[in-house]
């Protein structure tokens, strides 16, 4: 869920950023009692999120704006579909108008391009998984496009989890340095958070093994061959992740094997934006 405070900061923030002292364009051509109406129109086939994001944009523009919703996040919508109808002052909808489509264009363009992901791995027991490659203070939106989708979210910042990659491991000395060091600053702060190493190769997996006390081993730009030899190494004692060099094209094979995670940063890192337009009535 988006936490209302975070999104209000952020609303405010892009409302600043876009409109400063004034919306001089709409302020010179249209009386400030002027009313209309708009509507949402998709141009393209996909996965709609951020209706309620949008929603919150024009209470935040101006609270006289009225949105009457016609489609929810998670919908699939096709070229011509009115996600909903805006009735309010014009220039109020014109000032709005932009971050809201920024907004939906690129949360439903996640939703659409995680759900076909999505798609290429159903019937298997792996779960799509995000990562941290986000926008700079988007990520609360564009995560929660990846669920509207139906995949599912990594770990949300460096706070929620220990995730121990290749650069934490060669700094630290070693895995067995790094994962011995996760435990003592765990217990010297008092936390409640799980451990992820990642393994480069079979050698470094095996030293995880012997060493234990982590939740999850991430292989690294294994192929297929090493993760199945590295599942049969892993036996179920810990969680099971792919990730690195996955494509549409080899993404099923990797989820056959049984991995119980692939996690793919192209859902958010360079993701098509969703073709939306606010239509004036």
């Amino acid at each position: 869920m988006i936490s209302k405070d975070y999104l209000d900061r952020f609303i405010d923030d892009a409302i600043a950023e876009d409109i400063g002292p004034g919306d001089h364009s709409s302020n010179c051509s249209i009386p400030a009692t002027a009313e209309g109406k708009m509507y949402l129109l998709v141009k393209e086939e996909g996965i709609i999120a951020g209706i309620d994001v949008a929603k919150r944009v024009f209470e935040k523009v101006d609270p006289a704006i009225k949105m009457e919703i016609l489609m929810r996040d998670g919908d699939a919508v096709k070229l011509g579909d009115i996600a909903f109808r805006l009735q309010g002052p014009e220039r109020a909808l014109l000032r709005s108008e932009r971050l809201a489509l920024n907004i939906m264009q690129r949360m439903s363009g996640i939703a659409t391009r995680t759900h076909h992901i999505v798609k290429l791995i159903e019937g298997t027991p792996t779960k799509l998984l995000d990562t941290r490659k986000t926008t700079p203070n988007m990520r609360a939106l564009e995560k929660y496009a990846v669920t509207v989708g139906g995949g599912y979210n990594h770990r949300m910042g460096l706070y929620d989890m220990i995730m121990l990659k290749d650069n934490h491991v060669d700094f630290a000395g070693g895995i067995i340095n790094a994962i011995d060091k996760a435990h003592e600053y765990i217990k010297e702060n008092g936390l409640d958070i799980g451990i992820e190493v990642e393994t480069r190769n079979l050698e470094e997996l095996q030293q995880v093994i012997d060493k234990g006390g982590v939740q999850r081993v991430m292989f690294d730009n294994y192929s297929i061959e090493d993760t199945i030899k590295a599942l049969n190494m892993v036996g179920g004692k810990f969680e099971t992740e792919s990730s690195g060099g996955i494509t549409e094209t080899t993404i099923r094979s990797y989820a056959e094997t049984g991995v119980d995670f692939i996690s793919v940063g192209a859902l958010t890192h360079s993701v098509k934006s969703l073709d939306l337009s606010l239509k004036a009535e």
